[in-house]
Formats: C-alpha cells, structure tokens, sequence
C-alpha cells in the first residue's frame, strides 16, 4: 500500500473521530440544558411550595381535644386572625383568646408547614357546681379542681350523680379565671378524691351546704337525696363520713320517722325531730 493511501486513510479517520467528539459534546451540552431546566423548575416549585402558598394562602386550623366546644365555637374565638398567612398567624394571640373561654383549662398551638394550625385545648372538668343570679336569672356555674369558676357551655346540670351542689360559699359573680375564696378550695379537693372512687357516693347527696362559723372557720350539712333531713358534718368530706352517714340515716329512720336533722359532730350522734323540736342522741360507734 503506497504511503498516499495510508495518509488519506488516517485523515478520514481523524475526520470521523472529530465528528463523534463533537456529536457527544452536543449530546451532553442538550442532558446539561435538560437537566438544569428540571433543577430550575424544580426549585421554583418548591419556592412555591415553601413560599407563595404559604404566604398567600389562609391556612387550616385543625382543633383537637375538645368535648364540650365545638370547632365552631372556638373557631369563633379566633375569627379575627382568619385573614392571616401561615407565616403571619399569631399564635400567641389565638391561645390567648381561646384562654378566655371560662371552660378552656390550658392551650397548645403548633405549625405545621405549611399551611396547617394545630389548636389543642384541655377543657376544665366540673367537679362541684353552684348556682348564681346573673342578670335576674339563676344560673349553673362550675367548679373545677383548682377550684376555678366556669360555665357549662351546654347549661346543663350533670344528673348521672357525678358533681354535687355546694351552696353557701361567698360568691357574688363571676369573672374570667375567676377563683373560689382559698378556704373552701379543701372541700373542692376532697369532692374530687371521693369522685375519683368506682361508687358514686354523690348520688345519694342532693346539696353540700358550706355553714359559716364564728372566726372565719365552716362547718358542712349535707342533704340526702329524697329526704328532708338535714346532717351536720364537720369539715372533714371523705368516703368513711359519707358511709358513715348513711349508716346513720338508716338507723335513725327506723328508731324515729320524725327526725329533720342529724348532728354527727363530736363523735357522737345527735337528732331532732319536727314534733316536739326535741333532741336525742345515740353513739353508734
């Protein structure tokens, strides 16, 4: 083979080499192009995704452990910060406003991105209730563990024996977070350690009536459910009393018919009957 043909043969060679190089350099330049058009769409859906809906949008507010309010009610709490963005949204504010409901104990409000508010309320438990006149009517107020003044939302009287009537604490009105007098708040703790037992003790009391003493100190006269007798206790409310109690009701029913009222102070028993007004005493200890 002559020397020219060798020569023409690398020449096309190099040519055809050059061509290829220059075809996957193309190639490569258009998967770049392809992929940085991606990555940009990318980034500017999550810039959207991040941002814009966020900023724009109202989120959603999503309320947890309610009972006795219902979303609408605390939705109506905080209807004013509605027009707010996820980011703007003052949750400080929003807690603050559900605080104010008399039956809302505590709130927790979280975000999550990006568009929903976590509201989650614990409400008050009754554990005794008193009656007030508001405006010319009587009305059922609340008492909690912390001996904090509420009302029932629904204004119905728990019937299933649960939460007794207390009468007789000094309560005239009743404001936002309002507390009972600090004395009384030993009672409110001994009516929630007695409803913390399996029986319901209370269904047997119809009213606790908290019966002032001299120097500031009270004493308790319960009233049996369907009965006109009235038992005088000391300060001292637990499940031995209360047993005690109806214990008492049940002997002295069958010794005298007669009798309004049971005195179980002093460690002894005492009566007195609507006949003769007279009084008679038995220990039954």
């Amino acid at each position: 083979m002559s020397d020219l043909s060798l020569l023409a043969e690398f020449d096309s060679f190099e040519v055809s080499d050059k061509y290829k190089e220059e075809r996957d350099a193309k190639f490569y330049k258009w998967i770049k192009i392809l992929v940085g058009a991606l990555a940009a769409i990318f980034v500017i859906e999550l810039a959207i995704y991040k941002l814009v809906n966020p900023s724009l949008n109202v989120p959603k507010v999503i309320f947890t452990g309610n009972k006795n309010y219902t979303n609408d009610t605390l939705s109506e709490a905080i209807s004013d910060l509605y027009n707010q963005n996820f980011f703007a949204f003052d949750t400080e504010g929003a807690a603050s406003k559900i605080s104010a409901l008399s039956g809302i104990e505590s709130v927790n409000i979280e975000k999550v991105f990006p568009d929903k508010i976590k509201v989650s309320v614990v409400e008050r438990e009754s554990v005794a209730m008193i009656f007030l006149n508001q405006e010319g009517h009587t009305v059922p107020i609340q008492i909690d563990k912390n001996g904090v003044l509420f009302t029932n939302i629904n204004s119905e009287i728990v019937d299933d024996g649960s939460v007794p009537i207390v009468s007789g604490i000094p309560v005239e009105h009743l404001t936002s977070g309002m507390r009972i007098p600090a004395k009384y708040r030993v009672l409110i703790d001994q009516i929630a350690k007695i409803q913390s037992l399996p029986q319901k003790y209370f269904a047997a009391v119809s009213e606790i009536c908290v019966v002032p003493k001299t120097y500031g100190n009270y004493e308790l006269m319960l009233i049996p459910v369907n009965s006109r007798i009235k038992v005088l206790t000391g300060r001292s409310l637990n499940e031995e009393a209360l047993q005690y109690m109806m214990v008492v009701l049940d002997v002295v029913n069958t010794i005298e018919p007669n009798v309004t009222e049971i005195d179980l102070r002093y460690d002894s028993v005492s009566y007195r009957t609507a006949v003769n007004k007279g009084v008679g005493g038995e220990n039954l200890d």
